[in-house]
């Protein structure tokens, strides 16, 4: 009786996935209710505009049931507590590309985010990944906005370039 008890105290649901199965689930009763929005009239076609996205709600709503069982038994493995210092370092890298995209141009603000990125990783000082985030980023924007011709935000460093 007493290994019955230690069972069940170890079976607890697990909170974290069953908040992520009832996103999952709300997110496909979004894709539903869009899709039964698009209509179909004059559609002479056995698969239409709505199939897929049907489709993709269906596995959703499959994958969240799937989750929110197996969060209800308890048979996800314990995960390891998060370290607040590198997810802020993370956080604080996408919020400065946000914020810098449009003033500093895509080289600059992304060259910011790989240093903060590197930095919450654990990688290379600040003085040494920066130049080399700009370097690649500064690469991938003559890449897109020179070679393909797709628009991308040109700050300074990439005016030097047009």
């Amino acid at each position: 009786m007493s290994e019955l008890g230690s069972q069940r105290d170890e079976r607890r649901p697990d909170r974290a996935a069953l908040v992520i199965a009832a996103g999952l689930a709300v997110l496909s009763g979004v894709i539903f209710w869009n899709t039964a929005s698009i209509g179909t009239a004059g559609s002479y076609a056995r698969i239409g505009p709505t199939a897929f996205p049907y489709a993709i709600a269906g596995a959703l709503l499959l994958i969240s049931i799937g989750t929110a069982l197996r969060a209800w038994r308890g048979h996800f493995p314990v995960r390891e507590a998060d370290e607040p210092a590198p997810i802020l370092w993370i956080v604080g890298g996408l919020a400065a590309q946000m914020l810098l995209l449009k003033v500093a141009g895509f080289a600059i603000a992304t060259g910011i985010l790989f240093a903060l990125t590197a930095r919450g990783f654990g990688r290379g000082p600040l003085w040494m990944t920066l130049p080399i985030g700009i370097g690649l980023s500064l690469a991938i924007w003559l890449v897109f906005a020179r070679l393909l011709q797709l628009s991308l935000p040109a700050g300074p460093l990439e005016r030097l370039f047009l």
